[in-house]
């Protein structure tokens, strides 16, 4: 059958807190947490309980040379792209329960409910778990959608993983098939739309009070490393109008990065988070000091602008101290707004939900900043409480794990007649 616009399925919300709950016991921590590293022990004991509930869900499963793991779902129509759900089920060493895995179960939940209600879309339906998406198994994070973008470096299987084997060796034993890597790229006009749902990983939605979020795009990410040089020195003999002082010079640095964003700055968010002292003795002027900054904006503009800023900044700074400032861009990912049509199906389908719901960036890197290069893409968050993630401590309340689930079941069920 087709689906209308009058038929209402639900999610089954106490089978979804099942499998999370389910999920979450595999790789969980005595004191608190969990460790699903990619491609290891854990991660793939995860990988075979969530390929058996797809199964389960109506899905034919398949892994591919990436090792993402692929539930399909057919359509009436299957020459239509797919509509695609997905996230990943690897965390972060000690990290929470929600955080992708809830994204993956979710999407197989929402499968499952159109099976039991016979309702085959137009579109065929994928939901993707995607490997190695915090990077822990030693190459560059989001492993597996950057494969199925066609952004994977086949020498980056090479690299030596944490246990000594290589990021391919580990591939192949989780059901990859890492000689044939460029295999696991995506079509162009394979996929219709891209849609994520995860927790928020931040605030804002349980300060306000709000049950949902629509992303308006995924924040770019520029990291820059600032090298400061200065004089080492005596500290209790070197009078301070004859100083070069490396580490005082870095602090305005940090100050000026700091400085960057907000409501009169340039990027939504700036951060000096690792500073590497030189030669770090307490009482000997530092000669050298090396900062890592991080700018997140979902404008591309604004974080170039960034960068400009902090040249000029470190050079005025540079010319006041003494020293001399160093400012070398280093890694760029680019901002990967969501799609207006898409948006706004979320905002209408929380509205018919009664679910109170506003507009919001995300700060935080997903896959669907990478599958944003093959399709347009649509992301859903709910809170997450205090606003911990990749931590023990990461909840998310039970209420607003199945309310994100409906409002997922209700973007696929308006999205699956579309062409």
């Amino acid at each position: 059958m087709t689906v209308t616009s009058g038929l209402r399925a639900r999610v089954d919300g106490t089978r979804l807190l099942d499998t999370l709950d389910r999920l979450r016991q595999i790789g969980a921590l005595p004191g608190g947490g969990l460790s699903r590293l990619a491609f290891g022990e854990a991660d793939v004991r995860g990988r075979e309980l969530v390929a058996g509930l797809m199964r389960e869900a109506g899905m034919r499963v398949r892994v591919d040379p990436a090792a993402n793991l692929i539930g399909g779902y057919p359509g009436r129509r299957p020459g239509l792209g797919a509509l695609v759900l997905g996230s990943h089920l690897d965390t972060v060493p000690g990290g929470g329960a929600f955080d992708g895995a809830y994204g993956v179960l979710a999407a197989v939940e929402v499968v499952r409910t159109l099976n039991e209600h016979r309702i085959m879309l137009d579109h065929p339906v994928k939901v993707v778990a995607f490997s190695d998406e915090e990077g822990t198994a030693g190459a560059r994070p989001m492993f597996g959608s950057r494969a199925v973008a066609g952004e994977v470096d086949p020498a980056e299987l090479s690299t030596v993983a944490r246990d000594g084997r290589t990021l391919g060796a580990l591939v192949d034993a989780a059901g990859g098939h890492s000689s044939h890597i460029g295999q696991a790229r995506w079509a162009a006009g394979s996929i219709a739309a891209y849609l994520e749902l995860h927790v928020e990983q931040g605030p804002v939605l349980e300060a306000e009070g709000l049950r949902i979020g629509v992303v308006e795009g995924i924040s770019g990410r520029c990291s820059v490393d600032v090298t400061v040089r200065g004089e080492t020195n005596h500290g209790g003999t070197t009078p301070m109008e004859l100083r070069k002082d490396a580490l005082v010079a870095a602090a305005r640095v940090v100050l000026a990065v700091s400085a960057m964003a907000g409501e009169q700055g340039l990027v939504r968010v700036a951060t000096t988070g690792a500073c590497a002292v030189r030669p770090g003795t307490w009482n000997v002027i530092p000669g050298e000091v090396r900062l890592t900054v991080d700018l997140r904006d979902v404008s591309a503009h604004a974080l170039e602008a960034a960068v400009r800023r902090l040249r000029s900044e470190a050079a005025v700074i540079a010319a006041g101290s003494g020293t001399s400032i160093d400012v070398e861009p280093r890694q760029h990912v680019a901002p990967a707004p969501c799609d207006a049509e898409r948006r706004r199906r979320i905002e209408e389908v929380a509205r018919d939900l009664g679910l109170s719901h506003r507009t919001l960036p995300s700060g935080a890197g997903h896959d669907a900043q990478w599958m944003a290069r093959l399709a347009p893409i649509g992301m859903i968050f709910v809170p997450s409480r205090g606003g911990v993630s990749h931590a023990a401590g990461e909840w998310t309340d039970a209420a607003d794990l199945i309310n994100g689930a409906e409002v997922l079941l209700g973007c696929v069920l308006a999205e699956g007649t579309r062409e």
